[in-house]
């Protein structure tokens, strides 16, 4: 068989590639999320997307050095493991599996928040359960449906944000409005310790500019189109957040709400009236769903990665159904795994999240560094731009890492000596090199589908 056989048609420009991170992270989680993350950074939430919006731009120069040096997929895994040791790289990608077997909760968790506060009569376990069940299944019997679609519906989610702009400017700058005011991005009820708490929660929202990385083998001319497809994305998702955030903060100044969890359903009615109310209910319930097959689907490819390569016991990880040709286990654990919202909120759970990717995030700061002290003699490399650049970047994403919930922090903690121990089992002792996980996609194209 050919080399050939092997490759993927490189045939992605830059601008796709970037729709795709956009698509990814999903612009319309700025309002889906408002209520909880303006409440945890005392009403300044601009400010606090600003902060995170400066870590994962930082950040992302670092991930555009990586891919141009190793344009291979596995992003932070990858590159910790090139550039840093095998085992280093095992144990980020250890952090980035708690991402991937999570998110799908957090995704299902604030649908729930809303179906919850517009019926609330049902319980909530209700709605949480039904989002479970119709996305695994949709997802054990095939998502290229899904997929095909996902485009327009995301385009439909902006065209919705563009009119929720449009009417909250219309509510602030009307007759009787409160008009234009710094407050958004400081109150006199402004902390330094609220908006560092609400900049580590805002980070959950840029989970998915860094996923661009993964096109590295299907990008024309990889070494400098996915550079700066990641900085592109990063840069636009920071402004649409900053600028969404402080138009929404104008409508309903400071942190405090009846319920966080739906405010912006209520912004939504006040501005617009009930049938943009609705329209935007039924807009944050498709938003969720949609997001929640793609991003449950990821985690199975990941877990099916790992077990294909025996990171992960092979058996049941790499396990794959006769009859629908998808990891079912996988996607099963994951379902499994977003019972747990039952007794979470969504700040909490999000912190979850942000524990994996600000190792991610960091470690990948920390890995152009080592890079730059390994190949530093060769020259050609600028001291400010391989070692000043990753270190503010670090130190931002250091900073927003000790403002986590404390709840995240200490789930974070086991699940890191639970994967050491697990580190310590495949390299008996550290004495040999741990398996390495192949991202490639055409085995698993051909057997999960």
């Amino acid at each position: 068989m050919s080399d050939n056989a092997h490759r993927l048609d490189r045939s992605l420009t830059l601008w796709p590639i970037v729709l795709f991170g956009l698509a990814y992270i999903t612009p319309f989680i700025v309002l889906t999320t408002f209520g909880v993350f303006s409440e945890a950074s005392n009403g300044t939430l601009p400010t606090a997307y600003a902060i995170a919006g400066v870590a994962m731009i930082f950040t992302a120069l670092s991930y555009g050095k990586m891919a141009r040096e190793f344009p291979i997929a596995g992003s932070a895994y990858s590159y910790s493991r090139k550039a840093i040791d095998p085992r280093v790289g095992f144990m980020v990608g250890w952090a980035v599996l708690l991402d991937y077997f999570f998110l799908p909760m957090v995704v299902w968790l604030i649908g729930t928040a809303y179906l919850t506060a517009q019926f609330p009569g049902v319980p909530g376990s209700v709605f949480l359960i039904a989002f479970i069940v119709l996305t695994t299944a949709l997802n054990v019997i095939g998502i290229k449906v899904a997929t095909r679609i996902n485009i327009a519906l995301v385009a439909f989610q902006i065209l919705v944000l563009g009119f929720f702009i449009v009417f909250a400017l219309k509510d602030v700058f009307g007759t009787g409005g409160p008009g234009f005011s710094f407050e958004p991005f400081w109150n006199t009820t402004s902390t330094l310790a609220a908006v560092s708490a609400g900049a580590a929660l805002c980070a959950y929202s840029f989970i998915g500019f860094d996923a661009v990385s993964t096109f590295a083998e299907e990008a024309v001319n990889p070494r400098k189109t996915i550079p700066h497809a990641i900085l592109l994305t990063a840069a636009l998702a920071a402004v649409i957040f900053v600028v969404v955030a402080f138009v929404a903060q104008l409508v309903h100044p400071g942190g405090v709400f009846t319920d966080s969890a739906s405010a912006p359903l209520d912004i939504a009615k006040k501005i617009g009236g009930s049938f943009f109310g609705s329209v935007f209910l039924a807009t944050v319930i498709v938003a969720q769903f949609t997001a929640g097959i793609p991003i449950q689907a990821a985690g199975a490819r990941l877990m099916f990665a790992m077990g294909r390569d025996n990171v992960l016991p092979k058996k049941a990880f790499a396990y794959v159904s006769p009859r629908f040709r998808t990891p079912v286990v996988n996607l099963l654990l994951t379902g499994v795994a977003g019972l747990i919202a039952l007794g979470l909120s969504v700040s909490t759970s999000t912190s979850f999240i942000n524990f994996g990717a600000f190792t991610a995030f960091a470690f990948v700061n920390i890995s152009v560094i080592a890079f730059y002290a390994r190949t530093r003699k060769e020259g050609g490399k600028s001291w400010v731009s391989w070692v000043l650049q990753p270190l503010i970047g670090l130190g931002v994403i250091i900073w927003m890492f000790t403002h986590l919930d404390w709840k995240a922090l200490t789930l974070g903690a086991v699940w890191v000596v639970v994967g050491f121990g697990w580190l310590l089992y495949l390299t008996n002792g550290l004495r040999r090199l741990p398996p390495e996980m192949d991202f490639s996609e055409e085995e698993e194209l051909e057997t999960v589908g």
